[in-house]
This record gives structure tokens, sequence and C-alpha cells, in this order.
């Protein structure tokens, strides 16, 4: 009988969390739900770009420790679909190519940097780092190889999301390819309720023009057959109505 050897690769364990919050209050992740609900929204109809939240991706096969969790992470050429977390070696290697990160009180500077080496050593293409209590926004482009400091990032557009950055205002802007504003949800429900409401006022204002214009047709009517009925009886006195 043939018996089976154990394996002597040990069985490597990728947790799905890393036990960190995923924001420390509500203004960041105010940020990252509509950051990546937005990007969730312009790509709805790819199936092949995945976009999560706050999700570990472990860049190698074996080892459990390199990782982080971006607060919102773009993977161009992969399904969407569920993930416990971002296997690479699963996900034909591709790396995310965009990502972003929004700082909290809790951020320290010595953590960004090692994110910032993290990314630019696994591939990441593009990265943002938001601080919403500044309002300032910071931007690398990997460039021969390298992620290289966008400047200046005033009116920035993507180029893997096409999305604009607009710095001007007193907080953060985004723009989609088609000129609208990035929105959070409450915002895009108040946008609806406000079109639902135009809607049925339109709807109402053409029910009361289509009704005022079926009296009026209907007045027509009836004076055209009160002088109908006017002409009958003049002819019956031996009068020609047309000569009247």
């Amino acid at each position: 009988m043939i018996q089976l050897q154990p394996s002597s690769q040990p069985v490597v364990n990728y947790p799905d969390s890393d036990g960190q919050p995923m924001a420390d209050n509500t203004k960041q992740f105010r940020w990252i739900v509509v950051i990546q609900q937005n990007l969730d929204w312009l790509f709805a109809n790819d199936p092949n770009v995945f976009v999560a939240g706050d999700l570990l991706w472990y860049p190698v096969e074996g080892d459990n420790k390199r990782r982080v969790a971006p607060d919102v992470m773009v993977a161009f050429g992969r399904p969407k679909g569920d993930r416990g977390s971002y296997k690479q070696w699963e996900e034909e290697n591709v790396p995310p190519q965009v990502v972003f990160e929004i700082l909290s009180p809790g951020n320290t500077k010595a953590e960004m940097n090692r994110k910032l080496l993290f990314y630019q050593h696994f591939g990441v293409e593009e990265y943002y780092l938001y601080d919403p209590d500044r309002d300032s926004l910071s931007g690398w482009l990997r460039r021969d190889g390298f992620l290289d400091v966008i400047d200046p990032i005033e009116n920035w557009v993507s180029p893997r999301l096409k999305i604009r950055f607009d710095t001007s205002e007193s907080e953060l802007q985004i723009f989609r390819p088609d000129g609208q504003r990035f929105l959070s949800y409450a915002e895009i429900a108040q946008q609806a309720e406000s079109d639902r409401q135009r809607a049925e006022a339109e709807s109402q204002r053409a029910e009361a023009e289509s009704q005022r214009a079926e009296a009026e047709s209907q007045r027509a009517e009836a004076a055209e057959e009160k002088a109908q009925r006017l002409a009958e009886r003049l002819r019956a006195m031996g009068i020609d109505p047309d000569e009247v």
C-alpha cells in the first residue's frame, strides 16, 4: 500500500482582519464610504474592475506579515465579487493599481511613510492621500518604476480612473468623467427626492394644462353646437343665417 507523506509545507493562515477599526472618526469614515461607493458606481457596468474599502491585501504567498488594508483600492482586470482579503497570487498576481488613504489624527508620519514604501514596492500605480482635517490632498504617480509626487495636484485627472480632483474649495471635490460630483448617499437621496418632486410638479403642471385644453375644447364644441342650433332655428323661420 502506498502511503501519502504529509506535506512539509506549513499551512499559512491569512486573517481577514487586522483588528484595526475601519475609521477613527465620522469624517474619515464618511470620506472612505463616499470614495469607495462612488468608484463602485462609476465602474458598475465593468465586470472586470474590483473596488473595495478597508480590505486586507496580501501581496506575497506564504507571507502573512506583509499586508496592508488601503482605505479604498481599485484593481483593474479583476472580477467583481466578495472577498475576505485580496490575496494577490489568487488574482493573477495583479496588484491594486489605485489606492486611497484618508488620514485621521491617529495616523503617524512613520505609519504613512511605511504605507508609501509598501505601495511603491508592490506595484501601485496611483496613490492618493487626503487629510480631511487640513483639506490637504497629496498624490503619487508611478513613473519609470517609482511613485513620484504629483505636483501640482489641483484639477489633477487620474490616468486610471479619469476622475478629477478639485482642491480649490473649502473641502475636496471629486468629479466623475461626466462632470458629476462625487456625492454621499444622503446627497444622492436628497437629489433623487428633489428630482422626484420636480418631476411630480411638472406632471401636475402638464395635467393641469391638459385639463385646461380639454375644457377649452369642450367650450368651443358647446359654442359650435349652440351656433348650429341658432342657425337651424333661423332657417326654420325662413332666414338664411349666412346673410344675417
